[in-house]
């Protein structure tokens, strides 16, 4: 059941390729996706189905998620330069720890801690926000919890043996 939830992410973000942003069948889309996010892992330890496959198919959910919002978002958002610094400078960190975590453990590792979840739903609600909020104000937030998440998962990759 989660892995089936897990796909209506992954259908729910192909649909917002097809859907104009900020509108209403948009919102929708952009909301089951993230619901799903949010219940696939709840329903996944209730009923006692974690699996290897089901990590990997979230993972890859999420990707394909963050991927489409950057395809429809970053063009309508007019982020400062000093963001686009920010998200790769962080995306960097993230990269050196999945490769660090791979080289050391032989195996692709997802840190979940809930720095990482706050910079995620802070992210998610970027959309919603950004009629009433400047995105500066916005994206500094994001991107000082980003930051740290980054930063907090290299010191649980690198502590772990």
């Amino acid at each position: 059941m989660a892995n089936i939830i897990t796909g209506i992410r992954v259908l729910a973000s192909i649909a917002l390729l097809f859907c104009p942003a900020f509108t209403p069948v948009f919102y929708f889309c952009y909301l089951a996706a993230g619901v799903s996010d949010i219940a696939d892992g709840a329903v996944a330890r209730k009923t006692n189905t974690v699996s290897e496959f089901g990590s990997r198919l979230d993972t890859a959910a999420d990707l394909i998620f963050a991927a489409i919002c950057c395809i429809k978002l970053l063009p309508l958002l007019c982020m400062p330069t000093w963001v686009y610094y920010c998200v790769t400078i962080i995306a960097m960190i993230k990269i050196g720890n999945i490769l660090s975590g791979y080289i050391r453990h032989k195996k692709l590792t997802a840190v979940h801690s809930v720095i990482n979840k706050a910079a995620g739903g802070l992210c998610f609600l970027l959309p919603f926000t950004v009629s009433f909020i400047d995105i500066r104000y916005s994206a500094a937030v994001i991107c000082m919890v980003a930051a740290a998440a980054a930063i907090h998962e290299s010191c649980i990759v690198y502590k772990q043996t």
